[in-house]
């Protein structure tokens, strides 16, 4: 595989290396592995702007997301930095009414940080290795695939550390793996649980030998997906998120709504007039 390049308008970021190993793709590198990629508040906001630019660049069409290192993935929350912030600590004296408002908005702005994953256009194949427990779940809840390396120690572990988890694991992961009660025996105890057992469940479709045979996964996966059109892509994206979210009635009517719009394109006839000449079709980019 050719060495990736650097894409200069995400250049600026501090806590993640944005790459690209082959055309239309980018891998987004969690850069934090001296502390396990363990995420404090500038990094989950840097993450949204992240994804917020990725979803309107044209010159990306999948995403790779992965975390530096050997060790982990992300060790989620860090929970130093965590309990040294002022939001837990209520050094303002507030009231209870005040400080719950406070908390309330934090949460909802940290939500909608790890959500912008979910709500990015392009699709995106998250990688995890190592130590994936915590905030890991509720990110990689948010991608579209998830590929594991056969070391992978994941953890629903916010009970551990005496709270509900309230970033997106419990509203996700029921819909991600279909079974309650595997969710509740893994939430509930904050148990370890290995990728054998993450793709008996269907939390991943992937298991890899290694972190390097992981990427190596997901850059091919991703690079397939590329040389799609892009308004098939991530139309299709779209309807699914819908799909999982609403009764079948609303997703079709909405899938006829918006392809009224969409097969207004030519990627239709490119890739119908492409399959009957036996070559590889092209498309405009998005």
């Amino acid at each position: 595989m050719a060495q990736a390049k650097p894409l200069a308008a995400y250049s600026s970021y501090k806590y993640f290396n944005v790459t690209s190993p082959s055309p239309y793709v980018a891998h987004v590198e969690i850069n934090r592995p001296e502390k396990l990629n363990a995420f404090h508040e500038a990094m989950w906001l840097e993450m949204k702007r992240v994804f917020d630019q990725l979803s309107v660049d044209p010159e990306v069409r999948a995403i790779v997301l992965s975390g530096a290192g050997e060790r982990a993935f992300s060790a989620g929350l860090d929970v130093v930095a965590a309990s040294e912030g002022s939001i837990l600590n209520n050094k303002d004296g507030l009231d209870g009414a005040r400080t719950a408002t406070k908390l309330r908005r934090h949460i909802a702005e940290f939500q909608d940080s790890i959500s912008a994953i979910e709500k990015c256009e392009k699709p995106v194949i998250c990688v995890l290795h190592g130590i994936s427990i915590g905030l890991s779940i509720d990110i990689s809840c948010c991608a579209d695939v998830r590929i594991c390396a056969k070391d992978t120690r994941f953890a629903v572990k916010e009970v551990d550390i005496g709270l509900a988890a309230d970033i997106g694991t419990l509203a996700r992961l029921p819909k991600v793996v279909g079974s309650f009660s595997w969710v509740k025996d893994v939430a509930l105890s904050a148990r370890d649980f290995g990728a054998a057992e993450a793709l008996q469940v269907g939390f991943v479709s992937q298991v890899c030998d290694n972190k390097a045979a992981a990427l190596a996964a997901a850059f091919e996966k991703a690079a397939f997906i590329a040389s799609k059109s892009p308004v098939a892509v991530q139309g299709t994206k779209e309807l699914l998120n819908h799909s999982r979210d609403h009764s079948v009635a609303e997703n079709l009517r909405y899938t006829g709504v918006w392809n009224s719009a969409m097969l207004q394109t030519q990627d239709v006839a490119a890739a119908l007039l492409s399959g009957m000449q036996k070559r590889k079709p092209t498309f405009e980019k998005l």
